[in-house]
């Protein structure tokens, strides 16, 4: 086996001409080619190790970064105003009352002698319903009687003499001043009968008041004598209360938001919780003409036929008016309100998310829901539960949406 030709050392100074260097053979030239691709593999390997590891990391910090800025704007639920009940489907509390009521009290003084109508009956006016026992009153109209005769007897004394001194003046009999005496003292008899005549007017008029009679024809609703009962005129105490029935009044207290619509001559319908499928027509008589400030409420006056005595008065009733023309009145929950320095507030959401708090005035109040007057539309987004420290201009995310 030979051994391995050891390569010739050139002194440094020696050039080799180019004709006696090798060539490359075909194995040195595939060399760099192939360091190349695995320089191109390990860089592509690089590479798509940094992709794998870069965009998941870039993902959930665009993830976290878009959860930030949504978490960042408060969201909201909102609701849209809804009309009111219309006041043709409204049913207001009513107060039934008679046409014509009227109690009864003496103008006399004594003791109840006998009483002829009791509670219920019907009575035409100028009847009798009771009577009484008044002897003072006797006495004393006849001491009156007495002293009318005694003054006419002094009258007609008194005129005598005086038509006597009169004649006697023309032959001057008497002086003029005794014949002014007589004509003054004519006079005043005059007039003592005419004082005493009163009185006995006065006396009549009382015994006639012992004969307790109807002021109009109607039903007795009360009766709060028995016979033996002392009577005091003057007092408290009434005897009889007379009503008529036949035409009722029914009184109703209508909301300011409806009260615009409600003139004299509308229809109306008359519905009593104790008859059910029944109404009763009813025509608007009058209004008060003024709000309550208490209630603020127009009290309404209407007539109802009760020929057939079905509605008992004093009854608790409902009316529904049937041609009232307002316009409907929008409704939101009491829980959109903000009570602020400024009055009353709603947070509305506008199309572009920003929050626009409106001031409102309200109507009456539900409880839950109340009436908006003015303020709000029937299109709005209106925040439920605003939070106090809600300013217009914030923006808002919307979650949930009611009609």
């Amino acid at each position: 086996m030979n051994s391995p030709e050891k390569p010739q050392t050139l002194p440094p100074e020696t050039k080799v001409p180019a004709s006696t260097v090798a060539p490359l053979g075909p194995k040195d030239g595939k060399r760099p080619v192939r360091l190349r691709r695995i320089g191109g593999v390990v860089a592509a390997l690089i590479l798509v190790g940094f992709i794998i590891g870069f965009i998941p990391r870039w993902h959930q910090r665009a993830v976290l970064r878009a959860e930030m800025i949504e978490l960042s704007i408060p969201s909201v639920s909102v609701i849209s105003p809804t009309p009111s009940q219309p006041a043709s489907g409204l049913l207001l509390p009513a107060e039934v009352k008679p046409w014509v009521e009227a109690p009864i009290f003496a103008r006399a003084n004594g003791y109840l002698k006998r009483w002829l109508v009791d509670i219920g009956a019907h009575v035409e006016a100028g009847q009798l319903l009771a009577e009484i026992d008044i002897p003072d009153l006797n006495q004393q109209l006849e001491q009156a009687r007495a002293e009318l005769a005694q003054a006419d007897a002094a009258l007609a004394l008194a005129r005598t003499t005086a038509d006597r001194w009169a004649d006697l003046l023309k032959t001057a009999s008497v002086s003029e001043q005794e014949n002014a005496e007589k004509q003054a003292d004519f006079k005043l008899k005059t007039a003592t009968v005419g004082a005493a005549s009163a009185n006995v007017h006065r006396l009549e008029e009382l015994v006639s008041f012992a004969r307790i009679t109807a002021p109009f024809a109607g039903t007795v609703t009360a009766r709060n004598i028995d016979v033996g009962d002392l009577i005091v005129a003057g007092s408290s105490k009434e005897l009889f209360r007379l009503a008529q029935t036949e035409m009722l009044r029914v009184y109703v207290r209508v909301p300011q938001s409806t009260a615009r619509g409600i003139t004299p001559g509308e229809s109306a319908e008359v519905v009593i919780p104790e008859i059910p499928g029944h109404v009763f027509p009813a025509k608007v008589v009058s209004t008060s003409g003024a709000m309550a400030t208490d209630s603020r409420t127009l009290l309404t006056e209407l007539e109802v036929d009760n020929t057939q005595n079905e509605i008992l008065p004093g009854s608790y009733a409902q009316v529904r008016f049937l041609d009232s023309n307002v316009n409907t009145v929008l409704t939101l929950p009491s829980n959109t309100l903000l009570f602020r320095a400024q009055g009353l507030q709603i947070g509305v959401v506008e199309s572009n998310n920003k929050v626009d708090l409106r001031s409102i005035q309200i109507g009456r109040d539900f409880g839950e829901k109340i009436e908006v007057l003015s303020g709000v539309g029937p299109t709005d987004q209106v925040i439920v539960n605003p939070s106090d420290s809600l300013v217009s201009g914030t923006t808002v995310h919307i979650v949930k949406a009611t009609n």
